[in-house]
């Protein structure tokens, strides 16, 4: 384990298991937890850390597998210092760890509509690290600018141009820790916005196993974009249609399980370790391949060591 880190006016935890920071409750130690106090601290950590020594910034952990074997290096969580919301004209200034969700009811309070946001589970940092989107909107359409941290610990304000979007992606050096998003949204009554937000969040109860241990959607949509909610929506690349069709809806391997509610949902249903639920993935991935043709990317991210002696199916 590693000894000789930098002064921080933050919090170090040596040895910090990491299963209860994600939502799939999974995952072994990572070597050191650093939660900073503010950028300054986090720009003079990074700064000063040995260049050698790997860094991985976490958010909520709603798009995470851990590996049982953890993760060497420091992993960086972002906290109260970093969760401001403020809304200034058409612009809505939001801390990378302020959850999505606040932020799209913040903006419809003051009159901007946001509400793709809504749905979204995760925090800022990593909706921007990953484009996210829903009923038709993306990150990429809202984003005005993101202010990081450089691994180097070199502060940098990034445009979408910068960051190139693309589905479920944007291009962010290893290491560089987003702090804080700006985004341009459109008027609309607040009422109305938080009445489309409601309805919203029921269709999403409705369709998806929202009281289940999950990660949200497993594997990206071969088609290339998010569900629109519209009723002309097509299903035919959507990933959980092709897992339904190579019979895996409800498929289980140990802990993990494919959700009926929703295939394309990977379910931790009681003491699930991070190897089962890349191994069950991996199997959908497999046959999905032999049914389809279609080779289904991960959206969920995985990280970390495998523990000794196991293996992905």
């Amino acid at each position: 384990m590693m000894t000789e880190l930098p002064q921080t006016r933050g919090t170090l935890t040596p040895d910090r298991p990491l299963d209860s920071l994600t939502w799939l409750r999974v995952g072994g130690p990572a070597d050191w937890l650093f939660q900073p106090a503010d950028e300054d601290d986090l720009a003079g950590f990074l700064r000063d850390l040995d260049p050698a020594i790997p860094v991985f910034p976490i958010g909520v952990g709603s798009n995470l597998i851990v590996r049982d074997g953890g993760i060497r290096g420091v992993v960086i969580r972002l906290g109260r210092g970093f969760n401001g919301i403020t809304v200034e004209g058409d612009r809505v200034i939001a801390g990378a760890a302020a959850l999505d969700a606040h932020v799209a009811r913040r903006a419809a309070d003051g009159g901007l509509d946001l509400t793709f946001l809504r749905t979204i589970p995760g925090s800022i940092g990593g909706a921007v690290r990953m484009n996210a989107g829903c009923y038709g909107s993306y990150v990429a359409d809202h984003l005005v600018e993101a202010r990081a941290v450089t691994r180097r610990g070199q502060r940098v304000v990034l445009t979408p141009d910068d960051l190139r979007f693309a589905y479920r992606h944007a291009d962010l050096p290893e290491g560089c820790v987003v702090t804080e998003a700006v985004f341009r949204a459109q008027p609309g009554d607040p009422d109305m916005l938080h009445a489309k937000m409601a309805e919203q969040l029921a269709k999403r109860d409705e369709t998806q196993p929202t009281k289940e241990r999950s990660a949200g959607s497993t594997f990206r949509n071969p088609a290339g974009f998010s569900s629109t909610g519209r009723a002309d929506d097509v299903h035919d690349l959507k990933a959980w249609s092709l897992i339904d069709r190579a019979g895996l809806r409800g498929h289980s391997w140990g802990g993990a399980q494919m959700s009926e509610k929703h295939p394309n949902f990977l379910l931790n249903t009681g003491g699930a370790t991070a190897a089962e639920l890349e191994a069950l993935g991996e199997l959908v991935r497999r046959r999905v391949l032999e049914d389809s043709g279609h080779d289904l990317q991960w959206e969920v991210i995985r990280v970390g060591d495998s523990a000794p002696g196991s293996t992905i199916g």
